[in-house]
């Protein structure tokens, strides 16, 4: 029972770190696919 409960947790957090990459979103980029970095005050291109 320990096993299944480890397999099934570490199944839950790989699926976890998936779904970040799933719902990432533009971050407002423009049609080159970049946007300005406030910080640096240059153009970040993804």
């Amino acid at each position: 029972m320990k096993k299944l409960f480890a397999v099934a947790a570490l199944a839950v957090l790989s699926f976890s770190f998936v779904a970040s990459d799933i719902w990432a979103h533009s971050g407002r980029t423009d049609k080159s696919g970049c946007h300005m970095d406030r910080k640096a005050g240059t153009r970040h291109c993804h």
